[in-house]
Order: structure tokens, then sequence, then C-alpha cells
């Protein structure tokens, strides 16, 4: 997210939106800010109750901007449905300086810090959620409770900048070293030396994994799974013993690693929920029999143990304190890589589908008094029109309201939010915060001149050719065969099991730090990400080759 610089109010230039994206600011000095659409977390509308949920996040990137001296602060806007997001004013050089000191302190306490303070609160925040009893409660402590959640949501947000800032910076500045000490690598020079560690997406990816294994070896559990859709394999399960048994175990894999919504929706349905996507990757899973993703990931880390050694080999001929830096980085950088990870599991996806909770049982106490027509109808709402509602729930009427927004959802999402509304205020400034979030968001890519050629960012090395299919939401598995190029406008954690069936991954955002890229190269397979274009330009069907290394796509058929 770029802040707002300094630019004379004479140098500034309005952004006209486009015709079928109208838009009426609230507050008319908001149309002379910068404010920019992450199509990287938001690829659809969002229903008002989630937008609630989101401004705990901005309030928490707030809290921690406040705690290291940043004098910038962020502000959401909702315009017709979609998320914008703004920062302001532009940072001083030396408060980033000073603030860029407290995160270096972090920075190199990073186990510490996860494992004596911020995983500690957060395991406290989901016991606070675990012993409280939704069905048991009354309306007016259940109204109570969500405000709590909201507070909770606000401080767990603060928690996730704490963790997210210092992750992806000492990341970022290790690459920075390596490259100064070890020139001409290509971009993943110093990542291979951060790759198969560890971390809880892949934890889950891999217990899905085993759980395919186990199936195979079931020939009744086999068939069920192989013979049927993805919606019909929990009911042809049932009506064999074995199969109700691994489905018992399936239960227990979605209790522990299902607390997940299937795209970066906050408040979306979860995979304990509704589990087709874990269903439709285990049937995908049971067309490679043969395939040993143990040995793959052993293989990585092993790659990874010598990438270091001859790093290291390399460094006997630099100042000792060129070595100890260098070392300091590389353990910070790698935790770093795991923690990317750990605290989306923990925060992003435990404790939201907590939130979700509390949520959806307002909404099922509304829908039972018919004052909504099913549950999901209350995310339409915001917290103050809920509680006003829950006072008299005989006398309440929002249904008006609520079919008024969802048509406004309906009507908006048919459009292409632009990615800058209100006033261009040029490129962001240069300081260690955006270098990092550069590599995260990834920049704008060079346009090829070649229309069957598209540029973007090298996001995990390799080359491969495959058939492209393009996957609006990770429900759209069973579209991927073994081997396809999975296209697609941005990968959640939720889709990463895909990436054990893609044989390459081609992204429309991203960064060689953003999620899609850094599991791409947890598996192994090649990734171009950032494109822009590729949803717009790549048909489902075609034959393309992905050049990782080089961050580029050729369309070949």
């Amino acid at each position: 997210m770029s802040q707002q610089d300094t630019h004379q109010p004479s140098e500034l230039q309005p952004i006209q939106p486009p015709e079928d994206f109208p838009v009426t600011w609230k507050d008319p000095d908001d149309a002379q800010l910068q404010w920019e659409y992450d199509s990287m977390h938001f690829t659809k509308p969002s229903p008002l109750m989630e937008v609630e949920v989101w401004e705990t996040f901005i309030d928490g990137w707030n809290v921690y901007n406040e705690a290291i001296g940043i004098p910038s602060q962020m502000k959401i806007a909702y315009i017709n449905s979609y998320l914008y997001m703004t920062a302001f004013p532009a940072v001083e050089p030396d408060a980033m300086e000073a603030a860029e000191e407290k995160v270096n302190e972090a920075i190199y306490r990073l186990n510490a810090l996860w494992n004596e303070d911020w995983l500690p609160e957060i395991k406290s925040h989901l016991a606070f959620w675990e012993a409280y009893d939704l069905q048991g409660a009354n309306m007016g402590d259940l109204m109570s409770h969500l405000e709590e959640t909201f507070k909770r949501s606000t401080r767990l947000y603060d928690l996730h900048f704490q963790i997210g800032i210092p992750t992806y910076i000492a990341m970022s500045k290790f690459d920075d070293l390596y490259r100064d000490l070890f020139d001409g690598e290509g971009a993943f020079g110093a990542y291979r030396l951060l790759q198969a560690l560890p971390n809880e997406t892949v934890k889950t990816d891999q217990a899905l994994w085993a759980l395919s294994r186990q199936a195979l070896s079931m020939p009744a559990v086999r068939e069920a799974i192989e013979q049927h859709t993805a919606a019909e394999i929990g009911t042809a399960l049932a009506s064999v013993p074995e199969g109700q048994a691994f489905w018992a175990q399936f239960q227990e894999f979605l209790m522990a690693r299902g607390q997940r919504a299937s795209e970066w929706d906050v408040l979306g349905e979860s995979w304990i929920e509704n589990p087709t996507s874990p269903l439709q990757n285990l049937k995908d899973y049971l067309a490679q029999p043969d395939r040993d993703m143990d040995a793959e990931m052993a293989a990585l880390a092993d790659a990874r143990d010598r990438a270091i050694e001859s790093a290291q080999e390399r460094l006997k001929g630099y100042p000792q304190q060129v070595q100890e830096e260098f070392n300091r980085l590389l353990e910070a950088a790698q935790k770093g890589t795991v923690l990317t990870e750990d605290h989306g599991f923990w925060i992003d996806y435990s404790s939201m589908y907590r939130v979700r909770q509390v949520i959806m049982e307002l909404g099922r106490r509304f829908a039972a008094a018919g004052v909504i027509d099913g549950p999901d109808d209350i995310l339409h709402l915001n917290r103050k029109e809920v509680q006003t509602a829950s006072k008299d729930l005989a006398r309440a009427d929002v249904k008006g309201l609520i079919a008024t927004r969802k048509d406004e959802i309906r009507h908006f999402g048919a459009s292409t939010p632009p990615p800058v509304l209100g006033t261009d205020h040029g490129p962001p400034p240069d300081n260690f915060v955006m270098r990092a979030m550069g590599k995260f968001f990834g920049t704008p890519p060079e346009v090829s001149e070649d229309s069957g050629i598209l540029q973007g960012h090298a996001g995990s090395p390799g080359k491969t050719q495959g058939v492209a299919r393009l996957l609006e939401a990770s429900t759209d598995g069973h579209k991927l065969n073994p081997g396809d190029v999975l296209v697609a406008q941005t990968t959640a954690p939720p889709w990463t099991p895909l990436f054990a069936t893609a044989g390459a991954i081609v992204t429309d955002t991203g960064g060689v730090l953003s999620h899609c890229a850094v599991v791409a190269r947890e598996y192994g397979i090649p990734a171009v990400v950032g494109t822009q274009l590729a949803t717009s330009r790549i048909q489902d069907g075609q034959l393309v080759e992905v050049d990782g290394d080089r961050g580029i796509v050729r369309i070949l058929s």
C-alpha cells in the first residue's frame, strides 16, 4: 500500500473512474487521496460485515505503526461493494530510520517472540472463544460477546503486523545481502536457502496427502472417492464400514486444519462447513498413485542444505563481521519464511473462523425469528444495525436493506474495479517497508510487444509446458488435471493443496515474496506471478510454457 507523497496540489492528477464504476465520496477530502484496490486479497465484492472485520485489520496496522513510530495512518473505503485502502501522510525519512531500528530488533528475535509472546497470546484468544457458550448465551450477552470479539480481532491484527512486517523484511533484507555478496545467481539464489522449512500451510497439505495414501490402500474408500463427485463423497463413504472409519479421520483433519475459508475472505464458509475443496483435492491426489511427495520434499530440503553449505564456503573469504551478519539474517529469514505461513494459519484462519462462528450464531437466531431469510444474510448488515435489530427481533425490518445491498454486489460484481481511485500521487516512497512490500505485492511488469508472451515476476524456478486451466476459486479444483498449469488472479493459502496437482502456477498478482511464490517454491514447481494480464490473455485449454526463472509465460497454441 503506497503512502501519500508530499507533492504540491498543482502537481496531483485526479483519476477519472470508468463509467461503469461511478464514485461518490462520503468525505470530499477523500477524493484528494490515492486509494488502491488490493486485487491479491480482494477478488470479489465484500458484504458489509466483512468490511467491518477488515476495519479491525486496518486498526491493527495503525496500532502497530504508532508503536514503531511511523506517523502514517491507513484508511479503508467501501466503494461499490469493493474495499479500497489508502495510507497517509507521507513519512519523513528520519521517522522511517527510527522505525527500521525497532523492526530490526524484532527481526533478530523472531523465534523467541513467536514462542514466548505472540503464539501464547494468540492461543489465549482462541481459548476465550472456545470457552464461550454461543448457543446458551442470551441475546444481550451475545451482543456483548460480539463487541468483545471485534476488540480481540483488532488486537490479533496488531499481532499480525507485529509478526508479518519483520518476517517479510527479514526475507527481503537477506535477499538484498545475498545479491550484494554473490551477484549473478538469478532471482532465487537467496531463496534456495529458505526452502523446504516446515510450516502450517504445507503441513495441512501433507496431512491431506497422507489421507490420500491411506485411501489408496482401502479399496472401498478408493472406489467411493474416485467414482463420485466431491459433493457426493461423504454419502458414498457412509455406505461402507471402512468408509465410515475413513470419514471419521477426515473429520478429525477438518477440525484440526479446516478452520479456514476457501479464499482470502475472512468471513467465508470454512472447510468444516463445506468440505468440497479438500474432498476434490483427495480425488486429485488419488490420480497420482505412484508419486512420493515425502521424497520430493526431502530432496528440496537436501538442496537447501547444500546451498547453505556452498554459501558458507564462499563466505570464508569475507570479513568476520560480514559472515556474522549473513548468518544472523539467514536465521531470521528462515524463521520469517515459516512465520509468513504460520501466523496466517493461527490469525487469518483459526482466529477468523471463531469470529465467523460468533456472527453466524446471530445469523441463525435472526433467521429463526424470520428477521432475515438465511443465516448468511447477517453478513450484509453492520454491527450497529445488528445491535438495533437484536433489541426487538419481532419488529426488526432489514430484509429490504439486505436485498438492496445484495443487488449492489451483483451489479458491481460484473465490473472490474479500477486499481486506483481518487488522486494520483505518483510512485510510493523508497523505504525499507515499501521495498519489502514491492517484493510481496509485485511491481508493474514490462509489457511484451509479442502478443504470445506475458511478462511477470519470477516466482519459483523451473520451466515446463502444460495445458492452462483458468480457476476463479479454489472450489474449481475439479477442472485441474495432474501437470496442468493453474492460472488464477491470485491464490490464497487454501488453494495450496492444488499445488500438488498443478505442474506450474501463473497469477495476475504478486511478487517473489507473495504467498503463491513462497509455497510454489516449497513444492518445487515453476511459478510466474504478477503478470496482471494472465486471466484475460490466456484462454482455458491453451498450451502454455511457464519459465519461472525469467518470469515469462509463452502461449504456444
